[in-house]
């Protein structure tokens, strides 16, 4: 491979020609066609015993081309960037140009490279911080939610269904007096006032006993993912068989003794007073920090490309496409729930990845002005802190994440403790 030339065709674009030899191009040829060989027939020939000449003389000079391409591509084009000196943001585009036995080949590599950026005023930043003070309301809220936790299901005889019970229900819908598919359920276990169900549903089977037959008459909302549904009224066909509801236990010391390591209530609650000024402080320090990345991405100038926008939500889309998985969801599944497409369910990531490329670009450029580096210890205990967390050797680990990448973060990370360690608030 041989770099021919280098030329920047717009901001942030630079355009590499490329040469592959012939030698190194007939090379790849042969390779490929001692890996395909095995599946050629030729009349004359056993089966994988057909010459390459042969099979070029019957089916083109360029049978083998495209996949030698395909194999030279990844390592030529590397090789190329590294050479030129760029930083690239995204994979390159590439044309092949010339091809042939005689002269190789020829690419015309197009580069989207990291762009220059400049950040001011990022030392003093004046921001606001604001604790919140632990309220005997949010105390008893805490309290509220550990009886929620600690409640015990009975079946309730004796009254009507009330937001906040558990039905259980049979229901079949219907729109335009004809049934639709997905509208028929049996023994569905349905939580008054969760909002599971399109709006009106739920509503309309309080106040219903165990035992009744009746009707629910609601309307699909506009936006709703079936076609067929949308904007429709429909009547659903319900019967209630059974009512549960929540019985909390009573806020007391013996409370306390079973859902706690205390012995009375009033211990709880401090201990729960205690934890919750943590919290604030904590979510108060994470807002002031927040404040002082938005006042420095404001002070960043320079053309970012809109491919590292675009990486950056594909990075995130993977990212949430994982966890999907680990609830055992597809995406495709989760897009019709919610109505959306995947060009709509791309934009839900834009603003967010917009800020976060202009974060990683700011903090870069802060390390690069103040000589930021990462020690070979830190960066030791950081693979330490990693393999830790993904419960995973530390050797290991370090072929999966190059070290170049581990100090890179820290790095970034010494540049956020330089902007809060040096700000002001107010």
């Amino acid at each position: 491979m041989s770099l021919v030339s280098k030329n920047n065709v717009a901001t942030n674009k630079v355009e590499l020609e490329i040469k592959i030899s012939a030698e190194d191009f007939d090379k790849a040829c042969e390779k490929v066609y001692r890996k395909r060989v095995k599946r050629i027939e030729i009349p004359g020939f056993r089966k994988g015993k057909a010459p390459r000449k042969v099979i070029e003389k019957l089916y083109g000079e360029g049978f083998f081309f495209e996949e030698a391409v395909n194999d030279l591509y990844p390592e030529t084009v590397s090789g190329a960037v590294t050479e030129a000196g760029l930083e690239i943001v995204c994979p390159p585009t590439a044309d092949v140009t010339e091809i042939s036995k005689e002269n190789g080949v020829t690419l015309k590599v197009v580069c989207t490279t990291k762009p220059e950026v400049s950040v001011k005023n990022y030392k003093g930043i004046k921001a606001s911080k604001e604790v919140k003070e632990v309220t005997d309301e949010d105390v008893n809220a805490e309290i509220e939610r550990l009886r929620n936790r600690n409640a015990r299901t009975i079946t309730v005889e004796d009254r009507a269904a009330e937001n906040g019970d558990t039905v259980i229900i049979d229901f079949e819908g219907f729109v335009d007096g004809t049934a639709f598919e997905g509208g028929k359920a049996e023994k569905f276990s349905l939580t008054l006032g969760s909002g599971q169900f399109i709006p009106g549903f739920e509503d309309q089977i309080v106040g219903h006993n165990t035992g009744d037959a009746f009707d629910v008459n609601v309307t699909f909302p506009e936006e709703y993912h079936a076609e067929n549904l949308k904007g429709k009224p429909a009547v659903f066909k319900v019967v209630l068989h059974e009512i549960n509801a929540k019985e909390l236990p009573e806020a007391d010391d013996e409370f306390a003794k079973d859902v706690s390591e205390f012995d009375t209530l009033d211990a709880l609650k401090d201990d729960i007073r205690k934890r919750q000024a943590e919290s604030n402080e904590k979510a108060a320090a994470d807002a002031f920090e927040n404040k002082l990345i938005d006042a420095v991405i404001e002070n960043l100038e320079g053309e970012i490309p809109e491919e590292m926008y675009e990486v950056q939500i594909d990075e995130m889309i993977r990212d949430f496409e994982y966890r999907l998985n680990q609830q055992g969801l597809q995406l495709d599944m989760y897009l019709q729930y919610t109505g959306m497409n995947k060009d709509s369910f791309r934009k839900t990531f834009a603003a967010q990845a917009e800020r976060r490329v202009k974060v990683r670009l700011a903090l870069e450029k802060i390390v690069e002005l103040e000589k930021i580096e990462a020690t070979e210890d830190e960066i030791n205990q950081e693979y330490t802190r990693l393999a830790e967390g993904y419960k995973m050797d530390v050797e290991k680990l370090k072929e999966i994440i190059p070290s170049a990448d581990v100090a890179k973060d820290i790095a970034s990370n010494k540049a956020i403790d330089l902007i809060r360690d040096s700000a002001v608030a107010e």
